[in-house]
């Protein structure tokens, strides 16, 4: 017979013996009674006893502390916190532990004692990693920083330590193998772990130090987007994502069953963002998933990302547009830099790269100016034809030795290369009022000022082989008076990526989707 015995706090504050039964008869409840009346007549008749029941399962009465909140400030203070175990070392009669939440860690020692036996210093070296513990210890300076810990000028004398939650013995990988910095320990043939088995494992590989700083910075992206244009009096919408045409005209949407019909998954919120404009919301923005249905296996690309979408109405020219997104990119910026330098040092930590620079401000240079400084470096191409990847990064190692800034804005753009709904230049109908903004190189935005024309989008619509039924909601809102606007999408995932040097989109998508992706 197999019975399980849990200590659970009732909502009067008082706590009991639970017993789950395994096999459905009444011997695990006779069990779980007598040890209750047990308990409780002990209670009464020693009070010692009752104090130190009343001690260990008290759990409302602990103030747990964070690990990065330890500092020497806080020496000879008894506390509790809870972590999870990142490593363990048993050495005679003590046992050495390293404590860790989320980025930060601290060593802890067990050592016998007054306070310690020989069972628990046994007990704690057999926990495993990444089990999950409360502890209460008391914290003590040291007289040598602990390089190797994220609070190096103190450590934890343990005195009482209870596992929470264990972890299985056997990792699907070793946390202090994957934050290992690239190449690091390859000639002593210490062990790597590739991007695979890291996305395979996702969730241990989202403990490690670099992808919490990863993902905590790229929250602070989001929350630095949501702030900026709210303070500009943009308004936050939310568009839909099954949709009845390709929103940009193009044939890679993935095709999903919509009842007796067929529907497509938005390559954007283009569509509406522009509705939102014709029905007089002036400034939006939305933050949301974007599906890409593109066979493309490369460092950059994902078959769903999130979008950081804007568009705006504006009085005299469309450079108010671009003047507005880089002047919100240039906010971001300067918030990662003064708010996130703890996530971006631990990422320089494994991933090292420059300093991300920008000017203010942004430099903006047109697109026959940047075909001029491509052909001057060896590259050949037409005046129309659109930028490779390979030229994309070749033209940001230029602008950087030129003008000293990672972050640029590439105007007027062959109006070939861009979407139906994009506003043909009115003195060079070749080209177009359109724009793409690069970082480090590479593309993180995509944008134009909009046709506000009825007729002449229908014309452009027709152009592009786009069945006009099926946009014809679209296409009538404009019927009705629409101001003229303008407005970009961002990749979320990109952003992070090129801001911190990394070299993969999937380092920066929590769980990506790729052509050969779909789990976790």
């Amino acid at each position: 017979m197999f019975f399980q015995l849990q200590w659970q706090k009732t909502k009067w504050g008082l706590t009991h013996l639970h017993a789950k039964q395994s096999q459905g008869d009444c011997l695990s409840v006779c069990v779980c009674v007598c040890v209750c009346v047990c308990v409780y007549v002990c209670g009464l008749v020693d009070a010692e006893f009752s104090a130190k029941w009343a001690a260990l399962f008290s759990l409302a009465d602990r103030t747990l502390v964070r690990v990065q909140d330890l500092t020497p400030e806080k020496a000879d203070q008894l506390i509790w916190l809870r972590a999870r175990v990142h490593t363990s070392r048993a050495k005679g009669k003590q046992c050495f532990l390293v404590l860790r939440q989320q980025q930060f860690n601290v060593q802890a020692l067990v050592a016998v004692g007054d306070r310690a036996s020989k069972q628990m210093v046994k007990f704690a070296a057999n926990i495993t990693k990444e089990s999950i513990v409360d502890v209460e210890a008391l914290v003590r300076k040291v007289e040598q920083k602990i390089e190797s810990c994220s609070q190096q000028d103190v450590e934890l004398h343990i005195e009482r330590i209870f596992v929470i939650s264990q972890a299985e013995p056997r990792l699907p990988l070793q946390l202090e193998d994957a934050v290992r910095a690239d190449g690091e320990g390859e000639e002593e043939g210490r062990a790597t772990v590739n991007q695979d088995t890291r996305l395979d494992n996702r969730v241990i590989d989202l403990r490690t130090t670099t992808s919490q700083a990863i993902f905590r910075l790229q929250s602070g992206v989001c929350q630095l987007f949501r702030d900026t244009l709210t303070k500009k009096g943009f308004v936050e919408i939310q568009t839909p994502k099954i949709i009845s045409a390709a929103s940009e005209g193009g044939a890679n949407v993935f095709t999903v069953s919509y009842f007796k019909t067929s529907a497509y998954l938005a390559q954007s919120p283009q569509l509406y963002k522009q509705m939102c404009i014709c029905a007089d919301f002036d400034k939006v923005f939305c933050v949301g998933p974007v599906f890409r249905a593109e066979d493309s296996n490369t460092h950059r690309h994902l078959t769903e990302f999130v979008g950081l979408d804007i568009e705006m109405a504006f009085n005299y020219h469309y450079h108010e547009v671009i003047d507005s997104i880089t002047d919100t990119m240039v906010q971001i910026f300067k918030g990662l830099r003064d708010n996130f330098q703890t996530e971006i040092q631990t990422v320089n930590k494994q991933f090292p790269s420059e300093p991300f620079k920008f000017l203010e401000p942004t430099l903006r240079l047109e697109f026959t100016e940047a075909v001029a400084m491509l052909r001057e470096a060896g590259v050949e191409m037409g005046d129309e034809d659109d930028l490779s990847t390979p030229n994309e990064k070749l033209l940001g190692r230029l602008v950087k030795e030129k003008y000293d800034t990672d972050f640029y804005v590439l105007d007027k753009y062959p109006l070939a290369v861009r979407p139906f709904y994009t506003m043909p230049d009115p003195s060079n109908p070749k080209y177009s009022n359109s724009y793409d903004m690069f970082m480090r190189g590479e593309e993180i935005l995509s944008g134009a000022q909009r046709i506000h024309d009825a007729q002449l989008l229908t014309e452009r619509a027709l152009h592009h082989q786009i069945d006009l039924e099926k946009i014809k909601a679209y296409i009538d809102s404009f019927r009705y008076g629409a101001p003229p606007h303008g407005g970009g999408g961002i990749g979320l995932e990109r952003v992070c990526m090129l801001y911190l040097g990394l070299h993969n989109v999937r380092q920066t998508s929590m769980f990506p989707r790729d052509p050969k992706r779909l789990t976790p």
